[in-house]
């Protein structure tokens, strides 16, 4: 059997202390040999939990932090990430072989251990690259996959998703490019959220690992959706600054000016049409992506495993 390589994450949380546990005890359970977890926000409730962890290192990045670090608190939540996964990457990863970085609300899942993947890479490659599935909401299990690119994606968008097809990227309202781990003890490292720099040059040695999914919880209900749906349009997944799905020359639109437009024109009901078609579990959209081979079924207990890996939590 070959030597079985240490990894661990590094994430950047602004969430409830549930959430954040849950997290936390996944990856435990999937083999993380060290979480690296910069609260964004305090949690109170989850903070002793974790701490007590002997395989979890906690940052609390109040303005003391920043100021000590940067002399402000960086505005933009994807800077404070980059730089907290960047930091940890060059201070924090002398007993790791890979580090992750990822969000509160993505989740590895594989049938086999991770590390067992992560052996198997030859030498050379230095960035191995997840590519997510994303939530279906309302389901317990099932996530899709996204369409993948060339010339019959606009078929294929256009079946699953009549009325908004063209807006997506690959079917996805969040990201396509999934999460990267990166060998460690490399020199001169930047990290992002979706990509690395080494010396300058994004992402070097780069491989699939297509037996890792990255399970996206993107949307568990419509009422989570809707709550969060402010932020991401203002400053999240969906804002302005992103491209849209296919060239403007081909009359492509952003998702948020689709949103944007859908809210103006139809109220919460052009949203909630929206949210129905392209992210919520149903019969017919099931069988749909069964059927072109994008449905996926991942359980993840997460109650079950929080309660083992935090005992204490009530």
């Amino acid at each position: 059997m070959l030597p079985q390589p240490t990894w661990g994450l590094v994430a950047t949380i602004k969430a409830e202390a549930e959430a954040i546990l849950d997290f936390a005890a996944w990856h435990l359970e999937q083999g993380a040999h060290r979480l690296l977890l910069y609260l964004d926000a305090p949690c109170p409730a989850a903070l002793p939990h974790l701490q007590s962890h002997p395989r979890i290192r906690v940052i609390v990045t109040d303005a003391a932090h920043w100021q000590k670090r940067r002399g402000r608190v960086p505005e933009k939540h994807q800077v404070r990430q980059s730089l907290n996964a960047t930091r940890a990457y060059r201070r924090q990863t002398g007993d790791l072989d890979w580090l992750i970085h990822l969000d509160v609300d993505e989740f590895l899942w594989s049938k086999a251990p991770v590390a067992h993947h992560l052996a198997a890479l030859s030498q050379e490659a230095l960035c191995a690259r997840v590519r997510p599935l994303e939530k279906l909401a309302g389901g317990q299990e099932s996530f899709k996959a996204r369409v993948p690119p060339g010339p019959e994606q606009a078929e294929t968008l256009a079946r699953l998703y009549p009325r908004y097809g063209a807006y997506v990227k690959g079917g996805f309202i969040s990201h396509v490019q999934g999460k990267l781990f990166l060998r460690t003890g490399l020199k001169d490292v930047d990290l992002r959220i979706h990509n690395a720099f080494v010396a300058g040059e994004e992402n070097p040695g780069k491989v699939e690992l297509p037996q890792v999914d990255l399970c996206h919880i993107h949307a568990r209900d419509w009422a989570q959706w809707r709550d969060h749906y402010r932020y991401r349009l203002l400053k999240g997944s969906y804002r302005a600054e992103l491209s849209p799905a296919r060239n403007r020359e081909l009359g492509g639109v952003s998702l948020h000016e689709l949103l944007c437009l859908l809210e103006a024109e139809e109220g919460e009901s052009g949203l909630r049409g929206f949210f129905d078609e392209v992210c919520a579990e149903g019969p017919a959209l099931s069988a749909a992506l069964a059927a072109e081979g994008l449905l996926r079924r991942c359980p993840l207990p997460l109650a079950r495993i929080r309660a083992k890996q935090f005992p204490d939590f009530p």
